[in-house]
C-alpha cells in the first residue's frame, strides 16, 4: 500500500508519511475524564446519546475541540458526530469530525462519514478534498483522484487541490506529466505559498 506526503501525519504499513489537511484546535474546556475502555463501545455510545439531549450542537461542538485539544480524538470524534446527529451544521463541523479522523488514523471512519456528507451534499467542496486526503491515506488512488477531479473541475483556482494531485500523480508514479502540471498550477496559485519549495524541487524542468 502506498503512502501519500500531502500536511498532516498519519501512519501507513511503510511508515509515518504527511497529509495535507493540518488542524490546529484552539486552548478550550479541559476535561479530566479518560477515554472509553472500547473506541466503539455500546456504553460510550450511550453516554453520547444521554449528552446529546442535555447540551445543544455549539456546546457539543466545545467539548469535541477540547478533547482533540488534549488530544483524546475518540472522545472528540463522538462528540462532533453527536453535534451533527443532534441538529449541528454539517458543513462547519463535519471538517472537524474527519480531521480528527485523520489525526488518529481512522480513515475508514472518516470516508464513511464523508461518503455520507457528500450524497446529501455534493456540492460541499471543503469535504470533499478531506475525503480525497483519507482516500489517499489508505493508498486507493482511484478514489482519491476522482474526487480531487471533481474539486478542481469546480474550483480551479484551488491551490492545495492542484498540490494534492501533483502528490498523488508523483507518488503513485500514475503520471509524471500531470503531477509536473499541478505543481505548476500551485505555484502560480501560490508562488510563495507552503508547499512551494516541494514543488519547485518535484518538477521535471526548474521554473525560471
Amino acid at each position: 500500500m502506498a503512502g501519500f506526503r500531502v500536511g498532516l501525519r498519519f501512519c501507513t504499513p511503510k511508515g509515518t508519511v504527511t497529509t495535507l489537511a493540518c488542524v490546529a484546535f484552539p486552548a478550550a474546556l479541559l476535561l479530566g475524564c479518560g477515554p472509553p475502555t472500547s473506541v466503539r463501545g455500546e456504553a460510550a455510545k450511550s453516554n453520547i446519546r444521554a449528552f446529546t439531549k442535555e447540551q445543544n450542537p455549539d456546546r457539543l461542538v466545545e467539548y469535541g475541540k477540547a478533547y482533540a485539544n488534549v488530544g483524546d480524538l475518540t472522545r472528540a470524534e463522538q462528540y462532533f458526530a453527536a453535534a451533527i446527529n443532534s441538529g449541528g451544521d454539517e458543513r462547519k463541523i463535519l471538517p472537524m469530525l474527519l480531521r480528527v479522523c485523520i489525526q488518529d488514523g481512522r480513515f475508514q471512519v472518516g470516508i464513511k462519514y464523508a461518503e455520507e456528507h457528500l450524497k446529501q451534499h455534493p456540492a460541499d467542496h471543503r469535504s470533499r478534498f478531506l475525503l480525497a486526503t483519507l482516500y489517499m491515506g489508505v493508498g486507493d488512488v482511484i478514489s482519491a483522484r476522482g474526487n480531487l477531479e471533481k474539486v478542481l473541475s469546480a474550483r480551479p483556482d484551488d491551490a492545495e487541490a492542484h498540490y494534492a494531485m501533483a502528490v498523488l500523480m508523483r507518488d503513485s508514479h500514475e503520471d509524471p506529466l500531470g503531477a509536473d502540471h499541478h505543481f505548476r498550477e500551485y505555484l502560480r496559485l501560490q508562488p510563495g505559498g507552503s508547499h512551494a519549495e516541494e514543488a519547485q524541487a518535484s518538477l521535471l524542468k526548474s521554473v525560471q
